[in-house]
């Protein structure tokens, strides 16, 4: 009571959290597939999912970055994908950038694309939801937001 040291509070101890805790709590998670690795069978990622390696399989995730020494061969589902390396299948994005480097055997479907001048690319271009019935009016589509967009990078 009358005493000069200060009185101590204990500490308390940290609380232990499981990985998914703190998944969950940053949302900055993303998987990384090393060009060291070949992969067998369909992959499926709520994250990013980097590709350095070789892919035999379809893959769905929420974003796509493929390295320029990564080969895939199946199709890819992605909200959005960077594409540098080789794709033997479909790609179907939301936002879709092909860099210089990407060779691409298969039709590419898309709402916003940009295109790197020297990528190369086996297939057709179709806007995701080319095959709706036609807008009465061009006028009345990019009203509505649903026109698609197409850019052409230079580097």
């Amino acid at each position: 009571m009358f005493s000069k040291r200060p009185e101590q509070t204990p500490v308390p101890a940290p609380r232990n959290r499981r990985a998914s805790d703190k998944s969950m709590s940053s949302g900055s998670t993303f998987s990384v597939i090393g060009a060291d690795v070949t992969i067998k069978g369909d992959i499926s990622a709520t994250t990013e999912l980097h590709v350095d390696g070789r892919i035999e399989g379809d893959i769905s995730c929420a974003s796509l970055v493929q390295g320029e020494g990564s080969t895939v061969h199946g199709a890819v589902t992605a909200e959005s994908a960077r594409l540098a390396g080789t794709l033997d299948g479909s790609i179907t994005a939301r936002e879709l950038v092909i860099l210089k480097t990407a060779h691409i055997h298969g039709d590419v479907h898309y709402e916003a694309l940009t295109i790197e001048q020297g990528a190369v690319v086996e297939g057709k271009f179709s806007p995701k939801g080319a095959g709706k019935p036609a807008a009465p009016a061009k006028a009345d589509k990019a009203a509505a937001g649903e026109e698609p967009k197409l850019s052409l990078a230079t580097s």
